[in-house]
């Protein structure tokens, strides 16, 4: 079992309801948790203070993000208990799974070049919609050197201090950025064949998957545009120019054909995207190939969101799709 004065836990969440129980539910008597509540009204923060966590309401005043609610949870728990060695970050709807924090240790332990360390996340109901399922794969990610954790991570609070946490204004890909800069300090992220979180996205319409995507690509714009000036290759060009190819250089390929052999050039739009269809239909189905498809639309949709934001000189907050 994990030494609990060296382990602290940050949780985060919002209206997260019988989830938050189940994720505080889950960490061993005794071990310190701050739980940051993003102006829920079921009574999260309530719950919280009654199983001993130190609870920190954010500021209504300023933009919600997950990395402004991590760092402020580290602050918090730091502050209380300053001599943690290491964090376990989860977010508010995950459970930890039983063995997870003493493997996510020893494996620190084992090797001091290493800032994070992350396990498999599953999904809780995978099988209670199309769009849980899609979160199931999503999470199977490879095991061994990564280039990044997702929000459910233990790090070394050394490692956390030296690159002063989470960038908060980042709304999407915040874990990522993060692990970019550590890498670029010299440090490792790893991922290992251990259960470490059970998830529950939720996720049954149409318009959370939708807004979940546009959240993406509101990310690999923001991420993109402060890592392609730092060490190391800039993250998510690939995912960006995926999503602008599939939309607007889809549009201008048929514009330029219409130029060439008239209105039946415009012909060409639909037929690439049925083609693109098909072929994403033979790798996983109809159903997961539209959503692929379609996907694009929702991530340049977030990119343009992104764009307009930096025009604007305003600040986003977090885009909420539960």
């Amino acid at each position: 079992m994990p030494r609990h004065g060296n382990i602290g836990l940050v949780a985060i969440g919002r209206n997260e309801g019988e989830r938050l129980r189940l994720c505080l539910g889950s960490v061993p008597g005794g071990m310190p948790i701050a739980y940051v509540d993003s102006a829920s009204t079921d009574g999260s923060a309530d719950f919280a203070r009654s199983m001993g966590a130190v609870v920190v309401d954010l500021d209504l005043a300023m933009p919600f993000t997950a990395a402004r609610a991590r760092n402020a949870g580290l602050e918090a728990i730091l502050g209380a208990w300053p001599d943690l060695e290491y964090i376990q970050f989860v977010d508010g709807d995950c459970e930890l799974e039983p063995g997870w924090l003493a493997a996510a240790e020893a494996f620190l332990r084992s090797d001091p070049a290493v800032a994070a360390v992350c396990g498999r996340r599953r999904e809780r109901y995978p099988e209670r919609s199309f769009y849980n399922r899609m979160c199931d794969g999503e999470w199977n990610t490879p095991i061994g050197e990564a280039e990044a954790c997702g929000g459910d991570a233990m790090f070394r609070v050394d490692a956390l201090a030296e690159a002063k946490g989470y960038d908060p204004a980042i709304i999407a890909g915040e874990e990522p950025e993060l692990c970019h800069r550590l890498r670029g300090r010299g440090w490792r992220v790893r991922r290992i064949d251990s259960p470490m979180t059970i998830h529950d996205a939720d996720m049954h319409r149409t318009r959370q998957w939708w807004m979940r995507t546009v959240r993406s690509g509101f990310g690999y714009a923001q991420v993109w545009q402060k890592t392609r000036m730092g060490k190391g290759e800039p993250l998510y060009f690939r995912q960006l120019a995926s999503a602008l190819f599939w939309t607007f250089g889809v549009v201008l390929a048929g514009l330029l054909a219409a130029l060439v052999l008239g209105p039946v050039g415009l012909l060409a739009v639909p037929v690439i995207w049925l083609v693109q269809l098909a072929r994403l239909t033979r790798r996983g189905g109809f159903a997961w190939g539209w959503h692929m498809l379609a996907g694009k639309l929702a991530e340049t949709s977030g990119i343009l969101r992104y764009l307009l934001t930096r025009i604007a000189g305003r600040k986003q907050g977090a885009i909420f799709y539960k």
